[in-house]
């Protein structure tokens, strides 16, 4: 893939041309075209282009409204890839409302430990973080803990990210000692899997760092 190598504007162009065929060839609502348009979307999200993004991401949302049922999970991958557009462009609540029908649906089509209602509490949790409601950030990222302690292995990398998160709740909580704990438990999965420059171990060590110097 293009995108791998970083040359996002070839990877672009390509989903460019296929969006083309497909608009030449499909019906308006095929779910095939919500697909390209999805692509198209992704690209420019990965981009920055957060606005060009949405444009694309609404319109395959649109398609997935008309021909697809109610709790279909790529309804659901839409809500939240335009919930990830407003996180990045900082409308929060706009993000939350996204994030929550996506949520809504996964929890009606997957089991009640799948790993993506753990990344969707996660995403919820980091909206109220930077909306600067920890209580409700907290509550989100322990829900998706809950989920990945029954579903992954104890040290699976994604319960370092959930660890972190709660460790930075903590923090702007002032709870420094809590904080500390999470940001430890962190830690030691990271050095586990990571090498010792990745820079996500090099900022799990800065943030048990800060936190030892306000205890």
């Amino acid at each position: 893939m293009h995108s791998t190598m970083g040359e996002y504007s070839k990877a672009l162009s390509s989903f460019e041309k296929s969006l083309e065929i497909y608009q030449n060839a499909l019906l308006p609502n095929h779910p095939d075209l919500a697909t390209s348009y999805n692509n198209v979307g992704s690209m420019h999200s990965t981009m920055g282009e957060y606005s060009k993004a949405l444009s694309f991401y609404e319109k395959a949302l649109q398609i997935r409204k008309k021909s697809l049922p109610l709790n279909h999970l790529d309804l659901a991958s839409s809500y939240c890839n335009i919930g990830q557009v407003y996180d990045n462009m900082g409308e929060y609540t706009k993000a939350l409302s996204s994030f929550e029908k996506s949520l809504e649906i996964r929890e009606k089509s997957l089991p009640p430990n799948h790993p993506d209602l753990a990344t969707l509490y996660n995403n919820i949790g980091m909206v109220y973080h930077n909306m600067g409601e920890y209580p409700k950030a907290l509550s989100s990222h322990q829900k998706g803990l809950e989920i990945k302690q029954k579903s992954l292995p104890p040290n699976h990398p994604s319960l370092a990210t959930s660890y972190n998160n709660i460790g930075g709740v903590y923090d702007n909580m002032g709870e420094y000692s809590k904080a500390l704990l999470f940001y430890e438990r962190a830690f030691g999965i990271l050095q586990r899997s990571l090498p010792p420059t990745h820079r996500n171990l090099q900022g799990c060590k800065k943030n048990i760092d800060c936190v030892r110097k306000k205890l």
